[in-house]
């Protein structure tokens, strides 16, 4: 007695699946070039103090929150492909305007506006890439497609950070606009199809009903990555001050390299068991590790100590946030999909919002180490907040391949 056939699975990468990845890749640069610059330049050209230039680096988080969810609201009805072309020119000419600036003020309007067009670009990265995955693969697609943005965060500050140490700011806006140039190129090579909204669906996006702008469904996940975040944005924000007081900053340049290599590597792996075995598999023994690399970083004081950190984080991290998006994605109604993506990377912007200044009030108090304790303890509590609100809730998503 033969074996029934095994169905073959959907092919993944496409010509639009590898279009769409690494036009997001793009996308993650142009932001992630400038991210460890802006308040430097801020503070050396126009004199500013520490708090607005901290303010300079935030306002575009508070930008990218206001584009999201109207991106999000009208990616449907305006048509994805016609979202992110205007997302992605109006990001190249946002960025060489920071060419033009020469007061804080004027930093600060192109800040804000770059933010919107960032946050509307990719919210319809993440919408085109839903649609161009088979639901059977999610947990891999989303996962690749995430990658970009996560090696991203690796290679944007440390090629920014040695342009404007060996160049100069100009050279980084240079660099980040030829990012998104490229994203331009490329886009012409990118073919889908809108989603035909039916009256009823058309008319759930009238209106200033919260529904409107917000995906309920995703909620619970999006809540989970806002603290997840905010414990990342303390990385983020004061990784070069803490490793400068440990006399380790020779090797924190390395900090998100290692980071990014420890992403890429369990990607796959994560990608398939989110498909085979849900997101329960991944999610639960991820937020640990996570919380287990901030715990190291709090007592690193040797450089292999913190690389350890990075790479232990790196785990957790990805892992997280691949599990989280791919359930956001696979939980939502297709035509809300742009309203979930942007639901879910609002939470996430907000958290990145807030993690520096509750971590820059606990610093004077707790200190460096006192502060990445207390990060790590709040890593370890969105365990419980996914517990409490997602996981206990989840089917065991399980497919046959």
């Amino acid at each position: 007695m033969t074996a029934p056939a095994v169905p073959a699975r959907e092919k993944l990468w496409t010509r639009n699946y590898a279009v769409i990845t690494f036009e997001n890749f793009l996308i993650a640069v142009n932001f992630w070039l400038l991210m460890p610059v802006v308040a430097k330049f801020a503070t050396d050209e126009f004199g500013v103090s520490a708090a607005l230039a901290g303010f300079s680096v935030s306002i575009f988080v508070i930008g990218a929150v206001i584009g999201r969810p109207l991106c999000g609201k009208w990616i449907h009805r305006i048509g994805q492909t016609r979202t992110i072309y205007a997302g992605i020119f109006v990001t190249v000419a946002l960025t060489l305007a920071y060419l033009a600036v020469d007061n804080i003020v004027l930093l600060l309007l192109v800040r804000f506006l770059h933010g919107i067009a960032f946050g509307a670009s990719h919210v319809a990265a993440g919408t085109i890439v839903a649609g161009v995955v088979p639901k059977e693969r999610y947990g891999e697609g989303i996962g690749y497609f995430t990658l970009g943005q996560t090696v991203a965060t690796g290679i944007g500050p440390f090629i920014g950070l040695l342009l404007i140490q060996h160049g100069s700011f100009d050279s980084v806006i240079v660099s980040s606009a030829a990012a998104s140039a490229l994203g331009l190129v490329i886009l012409p090579f990118l073919s889908v199809r809108n989603l035909q909204l039916t009256p009823e669906q058309a008319e759930e996006t009238k209106g200033l009903r919260l529904t409107s702008y917000i995906e309920p469904k995703v909620i619970p996940v999006s809540a989970v990555m806002l603290l997840v975040y905010l414990c990342y944005a303390s990385v983020i924000s004061f990784l070069a001050l803490y490793s400068e007081e440990a006399r380790l900053l020779g090797t924190a340049t390395f900090f998100f390299i290692v980071f990014a290599v420890l992403v890429l590597i369990t990607r796959p792996f994560v990608g398939r068991r989110f498909d085979t075995r849900g997101e329960n598999s991944i999610i639960y023994p991820a937020i640990p590790v996570y919380a287990i690399g901030l715990a190291i970083l709090s007592q690193a004081r040797h450089g292999a100590v913190l690389l350890l950190a990075a790479g232990v984080m790196g785990l957790g991290f990805g892992a997280i946030q691949s599990a989280t998006q791919a359930t956001a994605v696979r939980i939502s109604p297709p035509h809300r999909m742009g309203l979930a993506i942007s639901t879910y990377y609002t939470f996430a912007d907000v958290g990145a919002g807030v993690g520096p200044l509750l971590c820059g009030l606990l610093v004077p108090v707790a200190g460096y180490r006192g502060m990445y304790v207390a990060v790590a303890l709040v890593a370890l509590g969105s365990l419980f907040l996914y517990y409490a609100l997602h996981g206990r809730h989840a089917s065991r998503h399980v497919n046959t391949l």
